[in-house]
C-alpha cells in the first residue's frame, strides 16, 4: 500500500504542477479581464437572480435556475468544505487559505463562463432531456474536428464521478465522521477475510448509502435537485451558523489568525518555522483543495447549469457563478479560519475531519460531543449531496460517450453505488490523491475550450448588458 501511495503521490506532483496551476490562473485571469471584472461588478444582481424566475413561457430545460444551482452545490458543497480545508491548512499551512480565497475570486468568472456556455451550446433529446457541458461546448463551439477532445473531458469526467469526488472521498469523508463520533475507541469487532478488521459503524455506513444513494439517482435529475434543494440550504445554514458562533466567541484572536494567513501565504517559514513545506507548497495546496471544493475551471458545474430552465446564457452564467462564492469565499474562509484560530491545524496526530472537529470542540462553548454531533451530521449530508451530484455530472458524460446505449448508463449507476460502498474501506491518503489526479486531468480539457471560446463569452456578455441597459 505505501508503494502505491508513493506512486499516485508522484502522479498528483506531476498533474497539480506549474503548467496546470498556471493555465486555471491564466484562464480565470483572462476571463476576469474580457468580463470587465463581472464577478465583482455583477454579484448583487446573481444572487438576485437565484430567487427570480425567468418567466417568458418558451424556456427550455428541466429544472428551475435555483434549482440548478443547487444541484451544483450539492456536488461543490461537500468534504472540500470541511475535510478539504483542514487538509489543506494541515499540509500547506494557513497560507494555503490565501491561495484558496485568490483562486475563487479568479474561478468566479471561470464559473460565470461554464455557466454561459453551457446554455449557449445545449442540445436536447426527444424527450426534452438537456444534455449540456464541456463536451458540447468543445464539440459545437470549437468544431467537429475537436469531438476527440470532448470525448477525453467526458472519459475524465465520469472517472472523477467513479473514482474521485463523486464517491471514495465523500464516502469515507462521512465514514470519518460518524467513527469518530460513535467509535472513538477504535473497536473493531468486524473482520472481512482477506480485506481487514473494521467497526460495525463502517460496515452500516457503507450500506446504508450505498442503498439510498441508489434509490435516488435511479429517479433522475428531478429527484436529486428535489433532495439538494432542501438538504443544501438547510445544512449550508447551520454549518455558517457554528462557524459564526465561533468566530464571535473568539474575536479578540481573529486578527491574528488573518495576519497569520497571510503572513503564511508569501513567508510561510516565518510562520511555520517550515514543518509543512514553502511558498509553493502553499500555493499548490490551497489551489488544488479550492479546485476540489467550488470546481471552478473543471467543467463540472455547467452540466448541471445546462438542465436549468432558461433561454439566456448571460443569466445561467451569473447565477452558477454565486456557487463559487458560496461555496469557498464563504464557506471554506469560514472553516479555515476557524482552524487558524484555535490552532487546530499545529495539532499532531490529527488528520481530515478531526481536525475541524477538534477546532469546533475548542472554539465553541458547548459539549464536545454536541459540537461532534453538529459536525457529524453537517458533514455527512453536505457529503451526501455531493454525492449525488456527481453522479449526475458523470451520468452526462456517459450519455455523451454512448448516446444509443442506455444499459451503458445504468450499468454506470450500478458501478457508482458499488463504488460507493466501498469507499468507506479506502486510506484517507490514497482516496484524496486520486481525486486530485483526476480533478486535474478533467480540468485540462475544459480550460482549453474555454481559451478558445472567451472571444464569444465576452462578446455576448457586452451585447447582452448594453440590450438590457438600453
Amino acid at each position: 500500500m505505501e508503494t502505491i501511495n508513493k506512486t499516485l503521490e508522484i502522479i498528483d506532483g506531476f498533474v497539480w504542477g506549474v503548467p496546470l496551476i498556471v493555465l486555471i490562473l491564466a484562464g480565470g485571469l483572462l476571463l476576469t479581464i474580457r468580463t470587465g471584472v463581472i464577478q465583482l461588478r455583477k454579484l448583487p444582481l446573481a444572487l438576485k437572480w437565484i430567487f427570480d424566475k425567468e418567466d417568458n413561457g418558451d424556456e427550455k430545460g428541466e429544472v428551475s435556475s435555483f434549482g440548478a444551482l443547487m444541484t451544483a452545490l450539492s456536488a461543490t458543497v461537500g468534504t472540500g468544505n470541511i475535510v478539504g480545508v483542514a487538509t489543506a491548512v494541515s499540509t500547506g499551512g494557513p497560507g494555503a487559505l490565501f491561495w484558496m480565497v485568490v483562486t475563487a475570486f479568479i474561478g468566479m468568472a471561470t464559473k460565470y463562463s461554464e455557466g454561459f456556455l453551457a446554455i449557449r451550446f445545449r442540445d436536447f433529446d426527444a424527450d426534452g432531456k438537456a444534455l449540456g457541458g464541456p463536451f458540447m461546448y468543445i464539440e459545437k463551439g470549437m468544431g467537429p474536428k475537436w469531438k476527440w477532445l470532448a470525448r477525453v473531458f467526458a472519459f475524465f469526467g465520469a472517472c472523477v464521478g467513479l473514482f474521485g469526488i463523486g464517491t471514495f472521498t465523500q464516502v469515507n469523508g462521512i465514514n470519518l465522521a460518524i467513527n469518530d463520533f460513535f467509535n472513538r475507541d477504535n473497536s473493531t469487532p468486524i473482520t472481512i477475510p482477506g480485506i481487514g478488521s473494521f467497526s460495525i459503524y463502517t460496515v452500516v455506513t457503507s450500506v446504508v448509502i450505498a442503498v439510498v444513494v441508489g434509490l435516488i439517482i435511479f429517479g433522475g435529475i428531478k429527484r436529486i435537485t428535489k433532495v439538494s434543494s432542501v438538504f443544501v440550504p438547510v445544512m449550508f445554514v447551520i454549518y455558517l451558523g457554528m462557524c459564526i458562533g465561533l468566530i464571535i466567541f473568539n474575536i479578540t484572536e481573529v486578527p491574528r489568525a488573518i495576519a497569520i494567513i497571510v503572513e503564511a501565504a508569501f513567508d510561510p517559514m516565518a510562520v511555520t518555522g517550515g514543518l509543512v513545506g514553502s511558498f509553493f507548497v502553499a500555493m499548490q495546496k490551497g489551489m488544488a483543495r479550492g479546485i476540489f471544493s467550488n470546481e471552478a475551471g473543471l467543467g463540472s458545474a455547467p452540466i448541471a447549469a445546462a438542465a436549468a430552465k432558461t433561454n439566456q446564457p448571460v443569466r445561467q452564467g451569473l447565477v452558477s457563478m454565486t456557487g463559487t462564492f458560496f461555496d469557498t469565499i464563504i464557506i471554506c474562509s469560514m472553516t479555515g479560519i476557524c482552524i487558524v484560530l484555535t490552532g487546530a491545524w499545529q495539532m499532531e496526530g490529527l488528520e481530515g475531519v478531526q481536525i475541524t472537529t477538534y477546532a469546533f470542540q475548542t472554539g465553541l462553548p458547548l459539549n464536545d460531543d454536541v459540537t461532534a454531533f453538529l459536525l457529524m451530521t453537517c458533514l455527512t449530508f453536505f457529503a451526501f449531496t455531493s454525492i449525488l451530484g456527481w453522479n449526475y455530472y458523470a451520468e452526462r458524460c456517459m450519455m455523451y460517450l454512448h448516446p444509443d446505449k442506455p444499459w451503458v448508463v445504468t450499468s454506470f449507476k450500478i458501478l457508482y453505488i458499488i463504488a460507493v460502498f466501498i469507499g468507506p474501506y479506502m486510506t484517507v491518503s490514497a482516496v484524496w490523491t486520486i481525486a486530485d489526479i483526476f480533478n486535474g486531468l478533467m480540468a485540462i480539457p475544459n480550460m482549453i475550450a474555454i481559451f478558445a471560446l472567451s472571444g464569444i463569452i465576452a462578446k455576448e456578455t457586452r451585447q447582452f448588458f448594453l440590450e438590457r441597459k438600453s
